[in-house]
């Protein structure tokens, strides 16, 4: 011990498990979210909810680790969305934290966004969010705090060309992830978002034409894509003791894109 500094060393591996707890994954069924339910599970999570609008798949997952318990229902319903803490609460007692992957991105112009198109972006990429967090604060609140961590998206931070509506949705995300912490931070409870830029989910996989991943491939200052692993990471971060001081913040995981200057050089 140092006599200019004799505070104590904590355990910082130890801050890194989440040993015990419990969470649910909202979109846990395939990709970013499975990913996640496999980060968790493998820090020490002693029960994980997988949420997925597909029983099998919701199943699937939860067949994969210990602990695992299947669920599926329409979360841009409230009432589903009630019954969904409802039944977390009843299988684990306590809700430790939760980690929402749901979203998906139409592609049309501008113009010719329709306003059920951007009814349904909303749905899909803020509603449920808005429900999820409204009622699982609620159990949080009563049961001594939690986490909450939303996965938004670049195109929330800057233009979102061919799917202006999936961008406001996610930028309405991020804004509503700072009254969150804002508010619910006196109760223990930390809210928290990642921007991811491109990865290499199933779906993008097998939409990806060889030139569309090589030019994804070129814009990147690490030369990569994303991966799904990339994502799960950030979110068992923002889920355990190793993040404890922060809340209210987006976390862009984009292999430093953003980061570049957008102009040419002289």
């Amino acid at each position: 011990m140092s006599a200019e500094d004799n505070s104590p060393v904590p355990d910082y591996l130890k801050r890194g498990r989440v040993d015990g707890r419990n969470y649910v994954i909202l979109g846990g069924g395939l990709g970013m979210g499975r990913q996640t339910v496999h980060a968790l599970s493998q820090a020490g999570a002693s029960r994980i909810m997988v949420v997925d609008i597909e029983q099998s798949r919701a199943d699937n997952v939860a067949a994969e680790i210990p602990g695992g318990l299947g669920w599926s229902g329409d979360i841009t319903n409230r009432d589903e969305v009630k019954r969904l803490v409802s039944n977390a609460a009843k299988a684990f007692g306590r809700v430790h934290g939760i980690v929402d992957i749901v979203g998906m991105a139409q592609w049309a112009a501008l113009l010719d966004l329709s306003d059920a198109m951007l009814e349904r972006d909303l749905d899909i990429n803020f509603r449920h969010a808005f429900l999820a967090s409204q009622e699982f604060a609620r159990h949080m609140i009563d049961n001594g705090g939690g986490t909450m961590v939303f996965i938004a998206s670049v195109s929330g931070k800057t233009s979102a060309p061919m799917h202006a509506g999936y961008g406001a949705a996610k930028a309405a995300l991020m804004a509503w992830v700072q009254s969150l912490a804002v508010e619910l931070g006196p109760h223990q409870i930390r809210a928290n978002a990642i921007a991811p830029g491109t990865i290499l989910t199933p779906r993008m996989d097998a939409a990806f034409t060889p030139e569309q991943r090589r030019a994804n491939e070129a814009v990147s200052p690490l030369g990569r894509i994303g991966r799904m692993e990339d994502i799960a990471s950030t979110a068992l971060f923002l889920s355990t003791e190793h993040s404890a001081h922060i809340t209210g913040r987006t976390i862009v995981v984009d292999g430093g894109v953003r980061a570049k200057f957008p102009y040419g050089t002289l």
